[in-house]
């Protein structure tokens, strides 16, 4: 639980500069993913290969049909994805913290926050990318049901290998559970990242003013003049003798 601990802490940070919806993505990372896969998915495939039992004795067939039938492990697939959607919110805090010790790069908190926006964004998409392609990568490699049966040809098999998947049902149960997981945490992800993007403010034209306050001025004030941009004087023509 050590790493996984160091990883809660790094993502903590974040929420200082998430809004709402983005920590609502934060919950849902710590307490659906890291806390059920340390907790129970360790527990759900750490017999995986010890278990899968195939009904031949030939030297070097059940290695090969164990690597048939998951290409990759599910409890290491998982543990991947959850490193993978972390990467983009760990880089932020570092860079942020690199950006608040660099001297002359002071300003209070809503400057800080204008600066940092654009890098956040570009967080939030970059983990949208990550969680859709491991969605993608659960569904193409492992499907939706862990079949009891493997069925294997693969050499040195001398002939049709049946193998045998141990508590398929629950690990069924695991994979459905974490797919719809995903499918929340990616629609808070992009729920996020409208709000950053109609939040975002408009970039300012060179050489107009910034835009007046809406509300009046106040009781027995003069209303302000309104600003206008510097007019560019003409340009002279050539002097004729």
């Amino acid at each position: 639980m050590g790493e996984w601990g160091f990883l809660s802490s790094l993502l903590d940070a974040v929420q200082e500069h998430s809004p709402m919806v983005g920590r609502f993505w934060l919950v849902v990372m710590l307490l659906f993913r890291i806390l059920v896969l340390a907790t129970v998915g360790s527990d759900v495939f750490e017999d995986e290969q010890e278990e899968f039992v195939c009904n031949t004795q030939q030297p070097g067939c059940k290695p090969v049909c164990y690597d048939a039938a998951f290409p990759i492990s599910h409890y290491r697939f998982l543990v991947f994805h959850v490193v993978v959607l972390s990467a983009p919110a760990a880089l932020f805090v570092i860079f942020a913290v690199h950006q608040a010790a660099k001297p002359g790069r002071g300003g209070g908190p809503g400057q800080r926050g204008r600066r940092l926006q654009p890098f956040y964004v570009g967080s939030v998409v970059a983990r949208i990318a990550a969680e859709l392609g491991f969605l993608l990568g659960q569904a193409l490699l492992y499907g939706f049901r862990v079949q009891p049966l493997f069925v294997c040809r693969r050499r040195p098999c001398p002939h049709r290998v049946d193998c045998f998947v141990s508590r398929p049902t629950e690990k069924t149960v695991f994979i459905h559970f974490y797919f719809v997981v995903g499918l929340v945490s990616a629609l808070l992800s992009l729920a996020e990242l409208a709000h950053l993007l109609r939040k975002a403010p408009p970039p300012s034209r060179p050489g107009c003013c910034p835009r007046p306050q809406e509300r009046g001025p106040a009781p027995g004030q003069p209303a302000a003049e309104p600003c206008h941009p510097p007019a560019s004087s003409p340009p002279r023509g050539d002097l004729t003798v």
